[in-house]
């Protein structure tokens, strides 16, 4: 067994760089064009040459490509080899929204851990990621973030130092439902059980949970991508997928363990209608694989949450967005 560990907000740590190397992960550069689609969400660019090619029917790769929206997969084939793996670079998604938090492009932390075998290993490795880089911040580069809280977010040191001292909080995607049912406040969306949180969802649990972070645990299989693991809790049917909340933006971090037995993911795939787009991914479980998660962390929205920056636009330096790519 391969131990992971844990990191620990100490202040021998707070002068460090990068909390991923100094773990022992290996650092990934995943492509930025891609022939998969890692969420089945279907928000996808697709990628074409602009001069168009002699024969109507050729594609430049030979299958459509698109911008990436997750390294994830890539990170998964290469878990395989290092064990521990992690990637951060930019990613796309053609999503209709003008909202707070939502971008065209944006950048994102991801990792891959093989030999993980609970959800509760890999909240315990997404929170040490978010404290001991928030420390970091604090340590390196206290001026700017005191220049952010005095003028743009006052009280916002107060809610940080509260996240970093007290240990995250875990519900189920059960328990969180029915919290949002009870609760006297009336929601754009009608929470029931089955149907997708939304943004008012979830800042109304933060808020319910004392403004510490919460993490969500076990989705209904219906709403997550074919890759994360079945929970076989039958009649519910959930999977072991995890959401980080967090005061201000709501999700932050989203993870799960990933489905590593071959006849489950057969299943999955050929329900789908997916079983030839990913046969490849099929394969690397063909002979055997080992059980392994990991997750992905929306770096501007992290920004938003240290910094108590309302506006995921003011956080980037060329935000794109629905009908705006300027320069």
């Amino acid at each position: 067994m391969y131990y992971i560990l844990p990191w620990l907000p100490e202040v021998s740590q707070q002068k460090r760089v990068c909390p991923f190397l100094d773990s022992g992960f290996v650092h990934i550069h995943t492509p930025v064009i891609t022939s998969n689609d890692c969420e089945g969400a279907g928000e996808l660019f697709q990628v074409t040459p602009s001069s168009k090619i002699k024969v109507p029917e050729e594609n430049f790769f030979n299958v459509p490509v698109f911008l990436t929206v997750s390294g994830q997969l890539h990170l998964e084939v290469m878990s395989g080899a290092f064990t521990q793996v992690f990637t951060f670079g930019p990613t796309f998604r053609a999503e209709n929204s003008q909202s707070r938090r939502h971008l065209a492009e944006f950048y994102m932390v991801e990792a891959e851990i093989s030999f993980l075998e609970s959800l509760q290993d890999l909240m315990q490795v997404m929170e040490g990621l978010f404290k001991t880089t928030t420390m970091t911040v604090l340590s390196n580069c206290p001026e700017d973030v005191e220049l952010c809280h005095k003028f743009i977010a006052p009280g916002q040191k107060d809610r940080l130092e509260h996240m970093l001292k007290n240990n995250f909080l875990i519900i189920s995607y059960t328990e969180a439902v029915e919290i949002l049912k009870q609760a006297s406040q009336n929601f754009t969306f009608t929470p029931e059980w089955g149907a997708d949180l939304h943004t008012e969802h979830e800042k109304y649990l933060v808020k319910h949970c004392g403004d510490t972070p919460v993490f969500v645990i076990n989705y209904p299989l219906a709403l997550k991508p074919f890759y994360m693991r079945d929970n076989e809790d039958s009649p519910q049917h959930t999977v072991a997928a995890v959401d980080l909340l967090v005061p201000g933006v709501g999700e932050l971090v989203g993870g799960s363990l990933r489905e590593e037995r071959y006849h489950f993911l057969e299943q999955r795939l050929a329900r789908s209608g997916l079983t030839e787009a990913y046969q490849w991914y099929l394969d690397l479980r063909q002979f055997g694989s080992v059980p392994h998660g990991g997750f992905g962390m929306g770096f501007e929205r992290y920004l938003q949450c240290i910094l108590g920056i309302d506006n995921i636009k003011d956080v980037i330096p060329f935000p794109r967005f629905t009908h705006s790519c300027l320069l």
